[in-house]
């Protein structure tokens, strides 16, 4: 089995695969304070609840736009898995051409992203990864990493309006009944989901456009299900999105893969 861990800013998402079968899935919050044997015990305590041996596991890849646990989860899986594990970074064959004018500057989760989409949905596609940032990408017709573009996640960003003013009071993300709200929770609530939902079909209204295509649009992340369902802009949710990529890339460095048996 091949053990797939996307290390993100709030969570870590966790899968692990039989073949091409996803056999379960996990989440940790991610906490750049933990020790690899915190994570370690937290880990062994999912396999040991889902009766799953760890010692099934012999390969791991890992995906981390959070470079000060890195050091952490490479512990972790030496430790409890008894295997080195592999991290996307440069040099890592992905089997797709990347435009990026840096891509060493591109994040491995969109980069794992990209290699899911493609092989699940074709080019040319557009993908949105609603998590801590929102992040698109977008595969042109000939099945490249053409570019994209990032903003703000929505949690942070109601949260930076709330600290950012003085008398504008903390509100939940919940739907309001109507854009016009008549008191200021329901605006702020208003302002920020259905402004949010705006600005997700004006960029890909504009990537469409630039691409001269018609695009499959695939969401994944945290808030990708509640956004979706008041849009017709996004044709498929995929949960799973990066860590099928993962699993993807490590096929693809059997080779190179350090620490498989």
């Amino acid at each position: 089995m091949i053990f797939t861990m996307d290390v993100g800013n709030t969570n870590i998402k966790m899968g692990l695969f039989e073949g091409e079968k996803m056999v379960r899935y996990w989440r940790l919050a991610t906490n750049r304070t933990s020790t690899s044997d915190e994570y370690g015990i937290l880990v062994s305590s999912l396999f040991q609840n889902s009766h799953l041996e760890m010692g099934d596991v012999r390969g791991i890849i890992v995906s981390s736009v959070v470079p000060t646990v890195n050091f952490t989860v490479e512990h972790m899986c030496n430790d409890y898995f008894g295997l080195i594990p592999m991290f996307v970074m440069p040099g890592v064959r992905t089997g797709m051409n990347i435009l990026y004018e840096n891509p060493q500057a591109l994040g491995s989760d969109r980069i794992c992203n990209a290699v899911a989409a493609l092989a699940e949905y074709g080019s040319p596609c557009i993908f949105i990864d609603f998590g801590t940032a929102t992040t698109f990408g977008v595969i042109n017709e000939k099945g490249s990493f053409a570019g994209g573009c990032i903003c703000p996640g929505i949690k942070i960003a109601s949260e930076a309006l709330v600290q950012g003013t003085s008398k504008l009071p903390n509100f939940e993300l919940v739907w309001p009944e109507s854009v016009i709200g008549r008191n200021t929770i329901s605006n702020l609530q208003s302002g920020m989901l259905y402004g949010f939902v705006g600005q997700v079909e004006y960029l890909i209204h504009r990537m469409k456009k630039e691409l001269g295509a018609e695009a499959r649009v695939v969401a994944t992340g945290g808030m990708a299900r509640m956004i979706a369902s008041k849009t017709q802009a996004i044709d498929c949710i995929d949960g799973l999105l990066t860590l099928k990529g993962l699993r993807l890339i490590y096929e693809r460095n059997l080779d190179t893969a350090r620490g498989g048996n």
